[in-house]
């Protein structure tokens, strides 16, 4: 796993919400302008489109995700890379903590 904290790190108050509540995340801006998300989801299934690359650290739990046919499966301590412009499938195992950091 990455840093366990940040420093001097804008957080939004409101939260991203999606499938009904299901899966949900925090706008993070830190100090040197990265751009990031904290986030939950339970399981399920779900899909999502990104326009910037993301780069998904799993903190806790497991899931499965397809990224135009290439299926891998992640827990905690792994990371992966979706491109940008891309729709994306993930089958969430067990409640998953993730940090998703914007390129």
């Amino acid at each position: 796993m990455t840093d366990e904290h940040f420093e001097d790190a804008r957080i939004g108050k409101q939260a991203n919400i999606y499938y009904d509540g299901e899966v949900t995340s925090r706008d993070v801006e830190t100090a040197d302008g990265q751009r990031k998300t904290l986030g939950i989801m339970l399981p399920g299934g779900y899909t999502f489109e990104t326009d910037d690359e993301e780069e998904i650290e799993i903190v806790a739990g497991e899931l499965t995700v397809d990224v135009d046919g290439n299926v891998n499966s992640y827990e905690a301590g792994d990371v992966f890379t979706v491109p940008s412009d891309t729709t994306f499938g993930l089958d969430v195992e067990t409640v998953v903590d993730y940090c998703c950091t914007y390129r």
